[in-house]
């Protein structure tokens, strides 16, 4: 199985410590009176680019870019494994974008509709990459996928955590990317994938779980009494 090119910030080591406090990567809590001036100040500039795209300004779709266009990336390269497949994907939804601007609805933000046009996308590629792989693979032996050796300040443990990672269900992956790597809430998550809030927690839950399970390193049986 082909690593999946993971893009993760890998000065923050994952210790026994931190996996004892559960694996958190990235932490978006904040004092409260900063986070609600920040997510107000967030939630004018969602509803002033979502008006600008509705009327069909090119500015709107440049700010969407600029905000966010490096997040999507992230976002797509981790489910798709390379940064090209990451790139077309994000060219392409900000095409269903434009396309389906008109079906927008402000019933979430429209960041978070933004991203679930993103991962519909990502799985679009997934789905299309299986079809060649199987027409591909007709009649012939598959042959084995090379390993690329992960980059990094810690080769061998982002190589191992990018294996188990790839373990994963498709589901409990996305989750634990969309919060753990790119600092999603769970409520955004839930209307990104059109999920739960109780849904997301506990696939997240689930992902951690057997992420340990898969990384803790083997305990050493005891030696037998003579």
């Amino acid at each position: 199985m082909a690593t999946m090119g993971l893009t993760l910030p890998w000065e923050a080591k994952i210790s026994s410590e931190e996996r004892q406090r559960g694996l958190r990567v990235v932490e978006t809590e904040n004092s409260a009176g900063g986070f609600s001036l920040a997510a107000s100040e967030a939630h004018l500039e969602d509803l002033r680019i979502a008006t600008a795209c509705q009327a069909g300004q090119l500015q709107g779709y440049e700010r969407l870019y600029s905000l966010h266009g490096r997040r999507m990336k992230s976002v797509a390269r981790n489910l798709l494994g390379t940064a090209n497949d990451a790139e077309d994907a994000v060219q392409e939804t900000f095409l269903k974008i434009q396309r389906g601007i008109g079906t927008f609805r402000g019933q979430s933000s429209f960041v978070t509709w933004t991203f679930r046009v993103l991962i519909n996308t990502c799985y679009d590629v997934r789905r299309s990459r299986m079809r060649k792989k199987e027409v591909t693979n007709e009649g012939t032996e598959e042959s084995p996928v090379p390993e690329q050796r992960a980059p990094g300040s810690h080769p061998a443990l982002k190589l191992a955590l990018e294996r188990a990672l790839a373990k994963l269900t498709d589901h409990q992956r996305e989750v634990f990317l969309l919060y753990e790597v790119e600092g999603f809430r769970h409520a955004e998550i839930a209307e990104i994938l059109r999920i739960t809030e109780t849904a997301s927690k506990n696939t997240l839950f689930q992902a951690k779980k057997n992420l340990r399970t898969m990384l803790e390193p083997p305990r050493s049986q005891p030696a037998e009494a003579r």
